[in-house]
């Protein structure tokens, strides 16, 4: 049996989830069955784990609205009515109520996936609408979606697809960054291979015929699975991190000459993406990380320079107690103007081989302590409710209140977490 996307479920009530272990299509009556495994789980202790005391962290009502193995999510206004929709996958939910709307077929592939590696919402044609521009992890295409307007929208059309490249290359995701600060997103490839170029590919709308993208190289010292973008070496300019170390960003325009690489951040296959960001408040920029297929969430402090430059860092543990932070957001969950750490389980990554690749999803957000000297650990979701992450998180104030709430989209769902503010 295999995923039909045109007859994923799609779930308009509030549930509570738990660990998601089989989907089955039965054909004669043309309904989804859903088999779900109730894991207890006693968590153990992690350096993130204490959430004693009076400050219980911020509140999110839950709500699934779709069941599929689809792993990418966008936020944007899709419908230009001033409410902002999520994109996940073969669907659009029109806000406030979500209400699902057709957008694209995806195709399958090893039972379990569907081939989009994210969903990324750009108006790529300059026609006022949003568009979908996204891929896969075993097609080197990278396609976008013709927003249909207010009619196509309106009758529930399907998108139109274009091809903007074939980039030739394995592509685990990419992300949209605006590097030469002109106001158009390139997009950013992130490729698995640890020996391929760091490569981003600039947005062309030629007077005739449809948007393509122009391949700039970076740097040719290497890849691999993860980045971040973020000054490292403290000089003001922006840097890129990638699996195999970090490459240094030029002065004047990123695109003119190659960027420098440097080897000492090399890093176990991590998440996609990575954060860069002074924790502990000492002037220098830190690395926050996880192994996206394995045990462990982390900080790297960086300490002073050695003599000729070559960057320092002291590795500390964040929580090990789940495995597969794949995702990462770093943003002002509870509004007190300190960014706090956003990231869960990748529910099933590499179809469950990774180690613990079947244990419960969660997602949690982590917040600094000053004081301690720690990140403290608190619950989004928790072991057995069944939501967790995909290949993106989302965050945005989905319902005008002022406070940043969550979208995610994984093999556990895709939800939306409003954020209800502090208990």
């Amino acid at each position: 049996m295999s995923f039909l996307p045109s007859r994923f479920a799609t779930l308009g009530c509030t549930v509570a989830a738990v660990m998601y272990e089989e989907v089955a299509f039965e054909e004669t009556t043309m309904s989804w069955y859903f088999r779900w495994s109730v894991a207890v789980v006693v968590a153990a202790c992690a350096c993130g784990r204490d959430t004693s005391g009076a400050d219980e962290g911020v509140r999110f009502s839950k709500r699934c609205l779709m069941i599929s193995p689809n792993e990418g999510c966008a936020v944007a206004d899709i419908d230009r009515d001033g409410t902002m929709d999520i994109v996940a996958g073969t669907h659009w939910f029109a806000g406030p109520g979500y209400i699902p709307r057709p957008l694209r077929e995806i195709p399958e592939f090893q039972n379990d996936y569907l081939q989009n590696n994210g969903d990324h919402t750009y108006d790529v044609d300059g026609d006022g609408w949003i568009d979908v521009i996204s891929g896969g992890w075993m097609i080197s295409e990278i396609y976008w979606f013709k927003n249909p307007g207010a009619e196509g929208l309106k009758k529930g059309l399907k998108w139109k697809q274009f091809l903007l490249k074939d980039t030739r290359g394995q592509n685990e995701i990419f992300d949209l960054h605006d590097f030469d600060g002109d106001g158009v997103p390139e997009i950013f490839v992130n490729c698995w291979e640890k020996q391929a170029p760091l490569v981003v590919w600039k947005l062309v709308r030629p007077p005739e015929g449809e948007p393509t993208i122009e391949r700039i190289v970076l740097g040719d010292s290497g890849s691999g699975h993860g980045y971040a973008f973020g000054d490292i070496n403290g000089d003001g300019r922006e840097d890129v991190l990638v699996e195999t170390g970090w490459y240094e960003r030029p002065s004047g325009d990123p695109f003119a000459r190659p960027w420098q690489f440097h080897p000492e951040t090399a890093l176990p296959h991590p998440s996609c993406p990575c954060v860069i960001a002074d924790v502990n408040g000492d002037g220098r920029n830190d690395i926050i990380w996880g192994k996206a297929h394995d045990y462990g969430v982390y900080w790297w402090e960086q300490g002073e320079p050695e003599a000729n430059g070559t960057t320092t860092w002291t590795e500390h543990l964040i929580d090990e107690s789940w495995s597969q932070a794949h995702a990462m957001a770093w943003v002002d969950i509870d509004g007190d103007g300190q960014k706090e750490l956003i990231t869960g389980k990748r529910v099933r990554g590499h179809a469950g081989r990774d180690p613990g690749g079947k244990e419960p999803a969660c997602l949690f957000y982590y917040k600094w302590d000053p004081h301690q000297e720690r990140f403290v650990r608190y619950v989004i979701g928790d072991f057995g409710e069944g939501i967790g992450t995909g290949m993106q998180i989302r965050t945005a104030d989905l319902n005008g209140d002022g406070r940043l709430d969550i979208a995610v989209s994984g093999k556990t769902g895709t939800w939306v977490l409003i954020n209800e503010g502090r208990r």
